[in-house]
């Protein structure tokens, strides 16, 4: 059983880095299996198909950032700084996060595969709202999706400018003092 667990473990961290790279159609399983020490066999007994195990690590990376970074609806600036580190630190997340808009979801929300997936941010954050801690002028789902791309302005899709982790600690403490201060400014009372 033990072996098992540990190549489900290698086919999901080499699916991660093949789907971050090459997205879902560009994606080989081959290329998968042989990273993941492995053959497709073993893969699709797992997983079923390509598109199932794009789902499975895509839900993993979410689930991981999730925990990682908590929401606290008491301290936002915090919390959005905390995204901006988690960005920096796993840079697979933003990108399979686009690969999934680019191939699966071009609109609408992301996740409306998982239902209810984000009603308890959500109720936290209205929670907020209703005791004063937030602004409440703003509908909270539109808050949440502020908050996100406020949290991933240079992320790996942003527009003008993408941050790396090799660049100066005072670059990144810039950006993490003026993202914090933005959705101070923007959300909390």
């Amino acid at each position: 059983m033990r072996d098992a667990a540990a190549t489900r473990k290698r086919i999901l961290q080499a699916a991660t880095a093949e789907f971050a790279e090459h997205g879902i159609a560009g994606a080989r399983v081959d290329r998968i299996a042989a990273a993941a020490r492995t053959n497709k066999a073993q893969l699709y007994s797992y997983f079923g198909n390509k598109d199932a195990l794009f789902d499975a690590i895509f839900a993993a990376q979410v689930a991981d950032n999730v925990n990682a970074v908590p929401l606290t609806a008491e301290d936002l600036p915090r919390y959005a700084v905390g995204l901006y580190d988690a960005y920096l630190a796993d840079p697979a997340l933003v990108r399979l996060s686009t690969w999934a808009r680019l191939e699966r979801t071009p609109l609408g929300e992301l996740f409306g595969h998982v239902p209810d997936h984000d009603v308890p941010v959500l109720a936290a954050l209205e929670h907020a709202q209703e005791t004063g801690l937030l602004f409440d002028d703003i509908p909270t789902a539109d808050l949440w999706s502020m908050l996100i791309a406020l949290a991933g302005t240079w992320a790996q899709a942003a527009i003008v400018h993408t941050a790396q982790q090799g660049q100066p600690a005072a670059e990144h403490d810039r950006r993490r003092h003026a993202l914090a201060l933005t959705v101070r400014r923007a959300f909390c009372r």
